[in-house]
Order: structure tokens, then sequence, then C-alpha cells
């Protein structure tokens, strides 16, 4: 083989061999992230009929709703557990926080608040119970989207006022994410609601996801930035 020949040849093959050493050191620097790319994310949805989909067949529920949506948009690791128990106050949901969140979880959309409005509970006691909540929470280095509820106006201004200041100032007490209103763009819709008036249907849990969706994102976001940190990445 000619000289000239036989150069080209080691030439061209060095820079094979170079370009295959360049994506295996891309490939194995790349592995943690692919790695936590694919790793399930479990995010616990605490809360009440509104959660647990109240009257709704199977898959119609919030959880459900909102696992689909994210996993249309590419978030195909995303776990999402219904802890919805209808009827649920905030003291029910902290009586039940522990056994709620199991060691694997990694996120909660905490919503809860409405039983107490429609009851006329002291709204003190309400935040109190979500204080606690959100405390106990926190502690587990667990990042948080707190679901916000307004109440009814037939309890008076007063009493509005003192409730619907709860979940505001808890997020910014606490530092988490915060979904002003759970409901908005169902409770007045008739179209969006069961017969009672109340709960929403399917149509309204669409709706509630589809609000709630970018919040749910940045969740997302705050889980992951902790992984890394677990992992030791940068």
């Amino acid at each position: 083989m000619p000289y000239a020949a036989a150069r080209n040849q080691l030439a061209s093959l060095t820079r094979r061999l170079a370009l295959a050493a360049l994506a295996g050191a891309a490939l194995l620097l790349s592995a943690p992230a692919a790695s936590l790319a694919q790793e399930k994310i479990k995010i616990v949805a605490l809360g009440d009929s509104l959660t647990a989909g109240y009257r709704l067949a199977p898959g119609e529920g919030f959880p459900a709703a909102l696992e689909r949506a994210l996993h249309a948009k590419g978030y195909e690791n995303i776990v999402l557990i219904d802890a919805g128990v209808s009827g649920d106050t905030t003291s029910g949901g902290l009586s039940r926080l522990a056994w709620a969140l199991e060691p694997d979880t990694d996120g909660v959309i905490l919503e809860l608040g409405a039983n107490d409005a429609l009851r006329g509970i002291d709204p003190s006691v309400a935040r109190g119970n979500l204080d606690r909540m959100l405390t106990q929470i926190r502690a587990c280095d667990l990042p948080v989207l707190l679901a916000g509820m307004l109440a009814p106006p037939n309890l008076g201004e007063a009493y509005g006022k003192s409730f619907n200041a709860i979940y505001p100032e808890l997020a910014e007490k606490h530092g988490v994410l915060l979904y002003p209103f759970f409901l908005d763009g169902v409770t007045t819709h008739p179209e969006m609601v069961l017969e009672d008036g109340l709960h929403p249907n399917a149509k309204g849990v669409e709706r509630m996801v589809e609000g709630i969706l970018p919040q749910v994102e940045r969740l997302i976001g705050e889980i992951e930035k902790n992984k890394k940190m677990e992992s030791g990445e940068n």
C-alpha cells in the first residue's frame, strides 16, 4: 500500500477512535442526568372530595387527570397518588398526614379547607392545622404546592376575609408554591359541576387540571432540583 494512502487510513482511523472515545465520555457524563430523568417521581395529592373525585367514574378524578396531562407534556415519569378523602377537614388531614406520606414520596399537593369553610369552622382552626401540616411536610424536605380555597360568600365578609387570607399567608411563611383557588373557573360555571352545585364533574376536573398545571410543573422542577442535590449533581 502506498505510504500516502496508509497515512490517510491511519488518520481516518485515529479520528474515528477519538470520536468514539468522546461519545463514550459524553455518555458517561450524561448517565446520571439520564438516570434521573427516568426515575419515577411520586407526588401525593392530599385532599378532600375535590381530590378524591366525588361521584366521578374511575380515572376521572383530579390525580388521574393531572397525571394524564403531565404524561402528555412529556413528564412520563410522574406518578400521582390519590390521598383524597371525601368529607375530610384540615383536622382529618392532619391526623392522617404521617401515613399518607410514604417514604418514597417526592412532593405534595396539599388541598384541604373547603369542608372547614362549609361547616363554618373557625378559620383559626383551619389555619393552625394547615400550618402544622406544612411544618411537618417541610421538615421532611418535600416540595409542596398549596391549593387554596375561598370561603362561601354567605358566611359573611369577616369570615371570608379571615379564611381567604390563610393560603397566601401560609404559602409565604413556609416558602411553598401556591395555586390561589383550586376551583378557579369551575364554581361559577354550571356545566362544570355536578347537580349539587359544589363538586366538579369530569369537565370541571379537566378545567382544574388546566389551571393548576403550570404550578405543578414548577413543583416538579423543585423535586428534580432536590434529587440532583441528593445525587451529588451540580
